[in-house]
Formats: structure tokens, sequence, C-alpha cells
């Protein structure tokens, strides 16, 4: 059965837009709010791989994309989910698949996602002392999310490069 097919008949409410891009891959935009039930369905009754999680910042607010691999059909889905900024939070999928713990923590070390539900959410690739709210990974717009003025972002980056040397 086709996965996406799958995806639209269990999840009517939870599915949006489908981008085919090629005939191996798919990006299916999904509600944030059912990711969880959704990754479960792909992992446990689709028969899918969990390959990566990549995150995204855009105006719309934080891109998560979850990329399932279906070796038997040579094909790759994304799941799409999109979080409201300044605070992005999704529900963990750690609870269901193992492997995405790893991935889950480098996510929130580098773009400030909180995985609601994980089961360990401490600082993977980031050190102790790396100051908190400071996610490398951000884009910083003009009066968006979280507003700095340009004097507020050179001192932030100042602060960074020179940690431990003043």
């Amino acid at each position: 059965m086709d996965p996406v097919k799958a995806l639209q008949v269990r999840f009517p409410k939870g599915i949006g837009d489908v981008e085919e891009r090629s005939a191996s891959r798919v990006y299916v935009g999904v509600d944030a709010g059912m990711i969880r039930d959704i990754a479960d369905f792909m992992f446990n009754n689709l028969g899918s791989r969990l390959i990566i999680m990549t995150a995204l910042e855009t105006r719309a607010g934080m891109e998560i994309l979850y990329h399932f691999s279906f070796a038997q059909l040579g094909k790759i889905v994304t799941l799409r989910a999109v979080v409201p900024m300044p605070e992005p939070r999704i529900d963990s999928i750690t609870p269901l698949i193992d492997g995405a713990e790893y991935i889950e923590r480098e996510i929130r070390d580098l773009f400030g996602v909180e995985f609601t539900g994980h089961p360990n959410p401490t600082r993977f690739l980031l050190g102790d002392d790396w100051p908190e709210g400071v996610y490398p990974y951000r884009k910083e717009h003009r009066g968006k999310y979280p507003y700095r003025t340009e004097e507020e972002t050179a001192a932030m980056r100042d602060q960074i490069l020179h940690k431990g040397t003043k």
C-alpha cells in the first residue's frame, strides 16, 4: 500500500499538503499536535525506518522534518510539522522510536525545540557552560522572535566568541 494514502486514510484531519518531489521522495504536511500518533503509525504499522530528523526555522515557525524510509518501496516519506515560535514545542517520538533520542537532543541544543515527554532532555552537543536561551542554528528576524537589536546581537556573538578569554 502507498504510505501517503495510508496516512491520509488513517489521519484524515492530521494530514495536509503532499508534495511529491520525485518518484522516491515525498513531503507530507502533518498536524504537529498529532506527530506522535502519526510517527507511531509510520514506524509500527507501515514498517518504515526513521532515517533522521532535521529542523529549519522559517517565518511560519520551526519546521521539524521526520525522514522515514520505506526500503521495500525505494521511497522516503518526510513528515513536515511546523511549531510556533518563539518557544517551539512538539511531542517527543523517542518513547516510540529509540533512535530519535539523540536527534531530538541535538535539535534541542541547536534550535531550542522542546520535545515534550523526552526521557532525557539534557544537553547533547553544547557544553554545560553554554549560555541558556542561545541556540546557534536559530535565525534572528528583526522584530520577530525573540527580538534583539543589532547591538544586543553583536554583544551576544562577542560573548560567545570570547567566552572564557575575558
